[in-house]
C-alpha cells in the first residue's frame, strides 16, 4: 500500500478509555467465525454437502472456547478496555492478538489461495479439482500462515504495537476484499449453471472482485483502511 493516502488525525477519533459490553460482545462472532474456519477441509465440506456432526461439534468447542477467552477479555475487540491507546506507542504485542490474528490471516488468505487456485485449474482443464486442492493445499498453506505469525512477520501480529496506526489498514483491506470476493463467489457457485463457460466468469468475477477492493482499500476509500497519525491517546479499535 505505497500511496499516498490522506490519514487519519487522531484528535478528530472519539477517545474511550473502557470498552461497552455490546461493542465487546460484537466482536466474539467475529473470532468464532476465524476458528470455526480454521479445519480448512471440513470447512470445505460444509459449503460443498451441507453440515455434519463433525461440525456441530468443533462449533461447540469453538463456542465454549471463544466464549471463555470473551469473558477474559483475551480476544481483540473484547477487552474490558482498549489496549492500544497511542498508535506509536512501543508495547508489547500480547500473546492472544498474535493467536487471534495469525489465524484470521490465515482464514483470509487460505480459503482466498485457494479457491483462486482452485477456479482457474478448471478453466484450464475443464474440471474441478477443488476439493483435492483443499485436502492436500490447505494445511501447508495454514502451516506457513501460522509460522509467519509465529515469527511476528504478518500485520497486527509482531512483538510491539508500535505500527499499528499502519498495519490495520493491511488487515481491514484484506478483510474488505477478500470478505467481498468469496461472498460473490459463493452466490455464483450456488446460482450459475455448471459448466466451463461459467467456469470462466467465476474466475474472472472473483479476481475483478479482489483486484477492485483491494485498489478501493489502498487508497484508503473503504473503512479503517486509512493510516492513523500517531498522537495522544487514540484508540485502536
Amino acid at each position: 500500500m505505497a500511496f499516498t493516502v490522506e490519514p487519519e488525525i487522531f484528535d478528530e477519533r472519539k477517545m474511550r478509555t473502557r470498552n461497552k459490553k455490546h461493542y465487546r460482545v460484537s466482536h466474539w462472532p467475529i473470532w468464532i467465525w476465524v476458528f470455526f474456519l480454521a479445519p480448512g477441509p471440513m470447512t470445505f465440506s460444509l459449503f460443498a454437502h451441507g453440515g455434519s456432526r463433525g461440525n456441530l461439534i468443533w462449533l461447540g468447542v469453538v463456542l465454549v472456547c471463544t466464549g471463555i477467552a470473551l469473558l477474559a477479555g483475551q480476544l481483540p475487540g473484547c477487552e474490558p478496555a482498549p489496549y492500544i491507546l497511542r498508535f506509536n506507542e512501543d508495547r508489547p504485542n500480547p500473546l492472544y492478538r498474535k493467536v487471534c490474528y495469525s489465524f484470521a490471516w490465515n482464514a483470509l488468505l487460505n480459503f482466498m489461495l485457494l479457491n483462486l487456485i482452485g477456479l482457474a485449474v478448471a478453466v484450464a482443464t475443464g474440471k474441478w479439482y477443488l476439493q483435492q486442492i483443499y485436502w492436500k493445499g490447505y494445511t501447508p498453506i495454514c502451516v506457513v500462515v501460522l509460522l509467519l505469525g509465529a515469527f511476528g512477520l504478518l500485520p497486527r501480529v509482531g512483538k510491539s504495537t508500535r505500527g499499528e496506526g499502519t498495519e490495520r489498514r493491511y488487515f481491514y483491506g484484506a478483510v474488505w476484499s477478500i470478505t467481498a470476493a468469496q461472498t460473490t463467489l459463493l452466490v455464483l457457485w450456488k446460482t450459475l449453471p455448471k459448466n466451463h463457460t461459467t467456469d470462466i466468469v467465476k474466475l474472472v468475477i472473483y479476481s475483478g472482485v479482489l483486484v477492485l477492493m483491494g485498489t478501493l482499500s489502498a487508497y484508503g476509500k473503504l473503512p479503517r483502511t486509512r493510516p492513523i497519525q500517531p498522537g495522544e491517546l487514540i484508540v485502536a479499535d
